[in-house]
């Protein structure tokens, strides 16, 4: 016994989809860089490392979207893997090095991105 399949990929609908999920992306490391701006854990003098230098990039990689926050700032390696340091926090009362670990992999809010991606993905969908 045979038994035979047709499939048909409607590149359109595809396309669309590829879309939301890049513009869901951009929203979702948004809400991320807004919502560690609010906890106010970065270290802050001026705000210009916060404020200025620290923005979100995404990218198209392949298969695969990258979707990064990244601070530009010559001090940010040295703030971030030094938690001896004295931040001060006058600015932002939960000043400390380490300030995204709370959003990666086994921290308190490691499922925000994805919940965010989640949420935004089926906006743009239409869902």
């Amino acid at each position: 016994m045979k038994i035979a399949v047709k499939v048909r990929i409607n590149s359109r609908v595809v396309k669309s989809m590829e879309n939301a999920a890049f513009k869901a992306a951009q929203t979702a490391i948004e809400d991320t860089l807004t919502e560690i701006r609010n906890a106010q854990v970065m270290p802050f003098d001026t705000g210009d490392m916060q404020n200025k230098q620290t923005f979100t990039d995404v990218r198209k990689n392949g298969d695969y979207i990258d979707a990064m926050i990244i601070v530009d700032a010559p001090q940010a390696r040295r703030l971030y893997y030094h938690p001896e340091y004295n931040f001060q926090t006058v600015n932002n009362p939960n000043a400390r090095a380490g300030w995204f670990e709370m959003w990666g992999e086994g921290g308190k809010y490691e499922d925000f991105f994805r919940n965010a991606y989640d949420k935004n993905f089926r906006k743009e969908l239409g869902k």
